[in-house]
């Protein structure tokens, strides 16, 4: 397959660039990567009332980040791809994280008791990535790309109620559905879609933070931003391993090993994307090689991220994008982004500055962000043969999945553990993919039906 021009390296893999361009692409990957890494604790803040806490989970979302891209970068024991591969906070995790937090928020667990759970099941699911790391081509058998489209999907589409509820003012504010709130998240929208239409990919990288900028500038004019005076807080963050102590539940446990698996396979994509990029080989032993080392880097950094409060990382794909722009595929600038994000989590005001962006400014634009995520599920979808088997699948799994997320008081006669494992559409809508994945017959091609008929018949 020959590369489109754009993919054009400046500096290859190995390539040592001079300290200055290493800065400089490397804060070009940390514009492209920042707010999806600040943004799931502030909905997750927000959605759990762990207000008090945000500060400190910001700043270590963003140390952990920094550390996970530092280890894909340098490789150390084998641990991690040797790329470029920018870990941030994953969107996929929300939905699952949401429900372990609300399951302990509803036996009035305190904020303290729903991060003890979070961080828990995140950790153990962890092993879940690092284990399948070591069996990533039998693992493809499985989770198909019409489960990973169909399992992305419902992900973005179940979280784009939390940003829709952001624009009206956030759960349960008093002026929910305000004008004044719906005319400051669709002024948010609407720049971001108008930026990213820009043929400057500089604009395009920025759409989102300029957006948020014009709608926290908009909503200062308006009232709705009142700068408050910040928390008395350390000058400098300090990691310290659960910090809000470790609990476990099966019930909260099962959904979040299921987005690790659906995590892994996501991951074989945008790993494959950068060796094409960084022109590496797609295929044979040094690139299965690079996935396991990928795979393992992501899992080895989720187990960091429980350890010191940060909710899962990911590899982040849009920072294959900036490989393409800039033409930089080093994996050294690898080492000064972890470095730089590192550096940028040490301080926990920036945490607290962030906190105060009006809920209708961040749901503006949170919800274009989980509607790429269902968009990037239905595009994978598209790349699937859609044939009579395949429509059923998708049709049972999402009309599964969202009917449990639209009408969850279905379950409500159901034992508790029934009703805590299957209430989440992720769970329900992914589970039913895997399952009918596996058992229906696959329809037989033209090519194969041919075939046997044209077979002769033995006596």
């Amino acid at each position: 397959m020959q590369e489109p021009a754009e993919s054009e390296l400046i500096h290859g893999l190995n390539d040592r660039p001079a300290p200055l361009p290493a800065l400089f692409a490397a804060l070009q990957h940390i514009l492209a990567s920042f707010v999806g890494i600040i943004t799931p604790p502030l909905v997750i803040g927000a959605v759990l009332g762990l207000g008090d806490h945000l500060p400190y989970l910001i700043s270590m979302a963003l140390m952990v980040s920094g550390v996970g891209t530092f280890i894909q970068a340098r490789c150390p024991w084998g641990i991690g791809a040797g790329m470029i591969c920018l870990q941030g906070t994953s969107f996929a995790f929300l939905g699952a994280v949401l429900s372990a937090g609300l399951l302990v928020k509803g036996r009035g667990g305190s904020p303290e008791d729903i991060l003890a759970m979070i961080f828990g099941v995140c950790f153990l699911g962890a092993f879940v990535q690092i284990v399948l790391s070591r069996f990533i081509g039998q693992l493809r058998k499985v989770i198909t790309p019409l489960v990973t489209g169909i399992v992305i999907t419902l992900i973005g589409v179940s979280l784009i109620k939390v940003g829709i509820t952001d624009i009206g003012g956030g759960f349960k504010a008093d002026d929910f559905g305000a004008p004044r709130n719906l005319a400051l998240g669709a002024l948010v929208l609407l720049t971001i879609i108008l930026l990213n239409r820009s043929q400057q990919p500089w604009v395009r990288l920025s759409a989102i933070i300029i957006g948020l900028a014009v709608g926290c500038l908009a909503a200062w004019f308006s009232g709705k931003l009142v700068p408050q005076p910040l928390p008395d807080l350390p000058l400098v963050s300090v990691p310290m391993p659960f910090h809000y102590g470790f609990a476990f539940d099966w019930t909260a446990f099962v959904p979040v090993a299921l987005i690790y698996v659906i995590s892994t396979i996501e991951t074989v994509g945008d790993l494959t994307a950068n060796c094409m990029l960084s022109r590496q080989p797609i295929e044979g032993p040094s690139y299965l090689k690079r996935l396991r080392g990928g795979i393992l880097g992501d899992g080895v950094s989720c187990l960091i991220a429980s350890t010191f409060s940060a909710f899962p990382n990911t590899t982040f794909a849009q920072n294959n994008g900036v490989i393409q722009m800039t033409g930089v595929a080093s994996r050294h600038v690898g080492l000064y982004i972890g470095a730089l994000l590192f550096l940028l989590g040490l301080f926990p005001l920036l945490g607290a500055v962030l906190q105060q962006i009006p809920k209708p400014v961040l749901g503006g634009a949170t919800l274009i962000m989980f509607g790429s995520v269902a968009a990037a599920g239905i595009r994978i979808l598209s790349q699937v043969k859609l044939d009579r088997r395949n429509m059923l699948i998708i049709a049972a799994s999402l009309g599964i999945g969202l009917g449990i997320a639209a009408q969850p008081e279905l379950l409500h006669q159901m034992p508790t553990l029934v009703q805590n494992l299957f209430e989440s559409a992720i769970t329900c809508g992914g589970l039913t993919a895997i399952l009918l994945d596996l058992l229906l017959p696959r329809e037989k091609t033209a090519d194969a039906i041919s075939a046997s008929i044209q077979e002769p018949q033995r006596t």
